[in-house]
C-alpha cells in the first residue's frame, strides 16, 4: 500500500527543490542562500548541485512544474515571493496534480489497484483564502518595486505620502486591503518605504479604493499621488478621469462621484482626483484591476 503523499515526498518535492536549487543558482544565488530561500541544509543543496538527488522525468518535463519553477524562482530572487507565498504556489499545484493528473498518474502506476478502482482525490482548494492572500500581498511588492525603482517617482509624493494598496476580491473593510504601513515618503528625491506591504494599514488610500468598488468600478489596485492638472489631463488621454468633492466624507464622496459618472461599463481603470479644501490637500488616486497595474500605470507618466 502506498499513498499519494509518499508519491509527492518521494519523487515530486525532491525533483521540484532540485530544479528550484538550479534555477536560484542560475540567478546568481550562493549555496548558503539557496538553502535559506528553499528552507534545506546547505549539503542538501550541495547534493542537488552534484545530480545525487535523482529527478522524476514526469516532474522535470511538465510544463506546469517548469513554469512554476520558473515563476517562484524569479519570486524569491526579486523579494516579490515570501517563502509562505512560495509554499502556497507550490502547494496549490501539488493538490490541482493530484486531481486526477500527473500526481494521480505516478500513484496509479505505484498502485496499479487504483487503476481499476473509482476513486477521486479531492483534497484542498485551490483557490484558497492563504492564498489569495499572498498574491495580493506579492501584487503590492511588485507595484512598489515597479514605483521605486522609477526616477522621478519621489517628485509625484504627496506632502502627505503616497501608498500602493490592492484588495481581496471580496473585500468589505480597510482589513481586506493591503499597503505599506505608514506612507511612502519622498526623502531627498527618493522615495522611502517604511516597511512591508500588511492587510488593514491603509485609511487612507483603503477607504477610496472601496468607495469606488462600492460604486461600481471593477479595480482593486490603487496609487496615489500628487496633484496636478497636467497629470489629470495625460492620465485622462487612456483612462476614464472622475472629480469627487473633498468637502464631504470621503467614502460617500467618491462612491457618489464614481456612480454618476459615465465610465464605460468595459473600464478596468479608473482615475480619482480631488482639487482639495481646507486643509486638505488635493490628491489623485489610479485605480486598476490589481496595484501592479495601478504602479505601471503611474510610471508611464514618467
Amino acid at each position: 500500500m502506498r499513498f499519494i503523499e509518499e508519491v509527492v515526498v518521494d519523487e515530486f518535492l525532491p525533483t521540484v527543490r532540485s530544479m528550484l536549487a538550479e534555477d536560484l543558482r542560475d540567478r546568481g544565488f550562493t549555496q548558503s542562500e539557496v538553502a535559506d530561500a528553499l528552507g534545506i541544509s546547505q549539503s542538501a543543496v550541495s547534493k542537488y548541485a552534484a545530480g545525487d538527488v535523482a529527478r522524476h522525468e514526469d516532474v522535470v518535463v511538465d510544463e506546469r512544474v517548469r513554469d512554476l519553477v520558473e515563476r517562484v524562482g524569479e519570486g524569491l530572487a526579486s523579494g516579490d515571493l515570501t517563502p509562505v507565498a512560495a509554499l502556497v504556489e507550490i502547494e496549490v499545484l501539488i493538490r490541482q496534480l493530484e486531481e486526477g493528473d500527473l500526481l494521480a498518474d505516478l500513484h496509479e502506476a505505484a498502485m496499479p489497484a487504483l487503476a481499476d478502482a473509482d476513486v477521486e482525490f479531492s483534497v484542498h482548494d485551490p483557490d484558497s483564502g492563504l492564498r489569495e492572500r499572498e498574491r495580493v500581498l506579492t501584487s503590492v511588492r511588485r507595484g512598489l518595486r515597479t514605483l521605486t525603482n522609477a526616477s522621478g517617482f519621489a517628485g509625484l509624493i504627496p506632502n502627505v505620502g503616497a501608498n500602493v494598496a490592492e484588495c481581496l476580491a471580496d473585500a468589505a473593510t480597510v482589513d481586506d486591503v493591503a499597503a505599506v504601513p505608514g506612507r511612502l515618503v519622498d526623502v531627498k528625491g527618493r522615495a522611502m518605504v517604511p516597511g512591508e506591504p500588511e492587510f488593514g494599514v491603509s485609511e487612507h488610500v483603503a477607504t477610496v479604493l472601496l468607495a469606488a468598488r462600492e460604486a461600481g468600478a471593477d479595480v482593486r489596485g490603487a496609487v496615489n499621488l500628487r496633484y496636478d492638472p497636467e497629470t489629470v489631463e495625460a492620465l485622462g488621454e487612456s483612462h476614464p478621469t472622475v472629480e469627487f468633492d473633498a468637502e464631504r466624507p470621503t467614502r460617500e464622496a467618491v462612491a457618489d462621484a464614481v456612480a454618476a459618472a459615465d465610465v464605460p461599463a468595459d473600464s478596468e481603470t479608473l482615475v480619482l482626483y480631488q482639487t482639495g479644501a481646507v486643509g486638505v490637500e488635493p490628491i489623485v488616486y489610479v485605480l486598476a484591476p490589481t496595484a501592479a497595474e495601478a504602479a505601471r500605470m503611474v510610471r508611464g507618466l514618467l
